[in-house]
């Protein structure tokens, strides 16, 4: 069936291909592309930062703590108030006296005792440290906690800075903190307190909360300090009224620095600080973890194809991941697949390369021979001989460049072309009609003595013979079987044509012939480039030995085989060759 051609000289490859050609500034764009050592990928700070902004968000909506805030403020608030009420019963009780003017006869009056409230309120006070202030009916201030009244005069006891404490560092941090807690949450929108210095604050105007409980409602406010030597700049305060028998005497008003309040959210944070750099330290760990199992395969499958790119040989190998199990295994295997792909793409050119320069030089030794010997030649019928051999080499060069050039193009246009479905019993069908045809027109212009081997085909079973291909290389393929087993057909011999549908669904389709059979050991052979093996008798030169080679390259690309063996009779001897070839189902 296919035959081989003898010659006398060989053209060995290269070991290995060279190196492709690289444009100007691939190079510099490469090297930007490399990585400094000791430098975080781009990868990793950004599952960094994925993960540490989910948590700073969380620990920064924790931190805010508005209700808790409102909650311990209103808890403060009721015990001030609770307090205020005990305050203004005592006051009630045991620091009036009899009005010296009584208004109606059988009716009692009293009023307030500044001297007694001023005892009251310094023994009442003494056990808090709530600051307490006494108000008479015309809202005068009568009594201060905070200042002692005495023969001497007055002494005023006012509230003095904490002295600095810590290092320079510490102190930053708690300042840093005092203005972090003025604004998460916001006090901005609470009412500005200006305590009156001490001197002016018997004639300065009563608050608003004293008005308010002069006029016999408990009042309480949330203030905003503007002292810098206060220790919080929160301030509560409640005013309630000095009531004896319903009747106002006065009020008295209590105020609380919101130190206690500061204090528990100031721990409250300081715990989810805690929390939160146990869980940022764990968080960062895992990234750096995560981006290890992520960036540094992917960095060094990089690195490795780079190292491919711009080196010479074989020596650098794709790292192997697929034990991983994962998507960076699979890119792993992926990328290991491609390398060897290219690495046999490269050899398959270079045995290809190797092959033409072989094939051709045997024509063009030929040639030249002919042409230096056809000056020196003086007969006619020799020089008419000579000149007809350079005629059937050029035809042969003429063909065998032109299976060159579709082998070549058949890679690039099997990789771009977009299969469709292709029906191949009608294909089948349409190249027997073909054939017949064609024998037909031949047989007329013949004189009859030879019958020519026809085509058979056999119906198809199984169902439909649909495939997803190329139609028209598709063609070809069966084009090249066809003519193959009709020009080792014996006259009057037969090709027949099968297709069927295999129990998993592919499509198989034999060709077959009643020629010699293929040689014993070269099934395989047979399918490699330039390898011929013509019938007895044949013109040397009219075949190139590619047909069945890109026969073969044309099905595999489709994702089928092609195999090629003999026919055996009742006796098992070779009645002739049989061509098997199997495409995927659609």
């Amino acid at each position: 069936m296919a035959s081989v051609t003898d010659t006398g000289s060989e053209v060995r490859a290269p070991d290995h291909a060279p190196s492709p050609p690289v444009k100007p500034g691939a190079a510099p764009r490469a090297a930007s592309r490399r990585r400094v050592r000791g430098v975080p990928s781009p990868l990793t700070l950004r599952i960094l930062a994925v993960n540490v902004l989910a948590l700073l968000l969380l620990v920064g909506a924790l931190l805010y703590l508005g209700r808790y805030q409102d909650r311990l403020v209103q808890a403060e608030l009721d015990a001030l108030e609770t307090e205020a009420r005990i305050f203004a019963s005592a006051l009630g009780e045991g620091a009036v006296q009899r009005a010296a003017d009584e208004p109606e006869q059988g009716q009692e009056s009293y009023e307030l005792s500044p001297e007694l409230g001023r005892q009251m309120i310094r023994r009442l006070a003494l056990a808090t440290e709530t600051h307490t202030r006494l108000y008479g009916p015309d809202g005068r201030l009568l009594s201060d906690s905070r200042v002692l009244t005495g023969s001497p005069g007055k002494i005023e006891i006012q509230e003095l800075p904490l002295p600095p404490a810590g290092d320079p560092a510490s102190r930053a941090v708690n300042e840093f903190y005092a203005r972090f807690i003025d604004v998460v949450p916001s006090r901005e929108n609470l009412p500005l307190y200006r305590e009156p210095p001490g001197h002016a604050a018997e004639s300065a105007a009563p608050p608003p909360n004293v008005e308010r409980a002069l006029a016999g409602e408990n009042s309480a406010t949330v203030w905003r300090l503007a002292s810098p030597v206060a220790r919080s700049n929160l301030l509560l305060t409640v005013a309630v009224p000095v009531q004896r028998y319903k009747e106002v005497l006065g009020a008295v008003l209590l105020s609380r620095s919101g130190t206690v309040i500061d204090e528990a959210i100031r721990s409250v944070r300081t715990d989810i600080l805690r929390v939160f750099a146990v869980a940022l330290l764990v968080t960062v760990l895992l990234s750096l973890y995560l981006a290890g199992t992520i960036a540094r395969p992917i960095r060094k499958l990089a690195q490795a194809a780079d190292r491919l790119r711009t080196g010479h040989g074989r020596h650098t190998e794709i790292p192997d991941f697929t034990r991983r199990g994962d998507e960076i295994g699979e890119l792993s295997g992926v990328l290991r697949d491609m390398t060897a792909a290219l690495w046999a793409r490269m050899d398959a050119i270079e045995r290809f390369a190797a092959d033409v320069a072989h094939e051709i030089k045997n024509p063009l030794t030929s040639l030249r021979s002919a042409v230096e010997t056809v000056s020196r030649i003086q007969d006619p019928a020799r020089r008419d001989k000579l000149m007809a051999i350079i005629a059937d080499d050029v035809q042969r060069l003429d063909r065998l460049i032109s299976d060159i050039s579709n082998a070549s193009r058949l890679d690039a246009e099997l990789s771009r072309a977009a299969l469709e479905p292709v029906d191949i019993g009608a294909m089948l069908r349409t190249l027997a009609d073909i054939h017949r045809t064609t024998a037909e027109e031949d047989e007329e212009d013949s004189d009859g003595t030879d019958a020519p081997p026809s085509v058979v085909i056999e119906p198809p079973r199984g169902g439909s013979l649909t495939v997803k291909g190329l139609e028209g290389r598709l063609t070809q393929v069966f084009q090249n079987l066809i003519a193959n087993a009709l020009s080792f057909s014996p006259p009057g011999g037969q090709v027949r044509l099968a297709a069927r549908r295999t129990p998993d669904g592919a499509v198989e389709v034999t060709v077959s012939d009643d020629g010699p059979g293929i040689p014993e050991g070269k099934e395989e052979a047979i399918f490699e480039r330039f390898y011929t093996e013509r019938p007895a008798g044949e013109k040397f030169g009219t075949h190139s030995g590619l047909g069945l080679s890109i026969s073969k390259q044309i099905v595999e690309a489709h994702g089928g085989a092609i195999r090629a063996d003999n026919r055996l009779g009742p006796g098992g001897e070779t009645v002739g060759a049989i061509f098997t070839v199997r495409l995927p189902r659609l």
